[in-house]
C-alpha cells in the first residue's frame, strides 16, 4: 500500500511579460507575475508582481514583494514589501508591511499576529429554541 507525503514544491512559477491570464491560481510554490492576472490567486509561497506585472483579483500568500499594480484584497501571513513603484488599491491584511518612498496605496490595513490568524471565533450556533426567539 502506497503512503501519500506532501512534497514541498520549491518551484517558481513565472507569467511572463505580454501573458495575460483569467481565471484562479493556486500553487504550494513561489510565483512571480510579470503579466497580467485577473482572477484569484492563493498559495503557500512568495508572490513577486513585477514592474510590469498587474493583478485584479484577491491574493492570499506567505511573503510577497509588490513593485507592479494590484487592484483588490491581499492577505500576506507574514511580510508584504511595497516597492517604490508599486500601486495597490484595495486592502491590506498582513503580519509584517515595509513600504518605500513613491509606492501608492489606497485602501484599508489590518496588522494581524500569527495567534490572531489561528484563534479566529467560530460564530455560536444557535439551538432551534433560540431560533424561535424574537426580540
Amino acid at each position: 500500500m502506497a503512503k501519500y507525503t506532501e512534497i514541498e514544491n520549491n518551484a517558481i512559477n513565472l507569467i511572463g511579460v505580454g501573458t495575460e491570464i483569467k481565471g484562479d491560481i493556486s500553487s504550494n510554490g513561489d510565483i512571480r507575475i510579470d503579466g497580467i492576472l485577473q482572477g484569484n490567486l492563493k498559495t503557500k509561497g512568495k508572490v513577486v508582481i513585477g514592474e510590469t506585472g498587474a493583478v485584479k483579483g484577491e491574493i492570499k500568500c506567505k511573503n510577497s514583494d509588490v513593485e507592479g499594480n494590484i487592484e483588490g484584497k491581499i492577505h500576506v501571513t507574514e511580510l508584504l514589501s511595497l516597492k517604490a513603484t508599486s500601486n495597490l488599491t484595495g486592502d491590506i491584511i498582513a503580519r509584517k508591511l515595509a513600504i518605500e518612498p513613491g509606492s501608492k496605496f489606497t485602501g484599508n490595513c489590518k496588522m494581524t499576529s500569527d495567534t490572531e490568524i489561528q484563534d479566529v471565533p467560530k460564530e455560536k450556533e444557535r439551538t432551534p429554541e433560540e431560533q424561535g426567539k424574537v426580540k
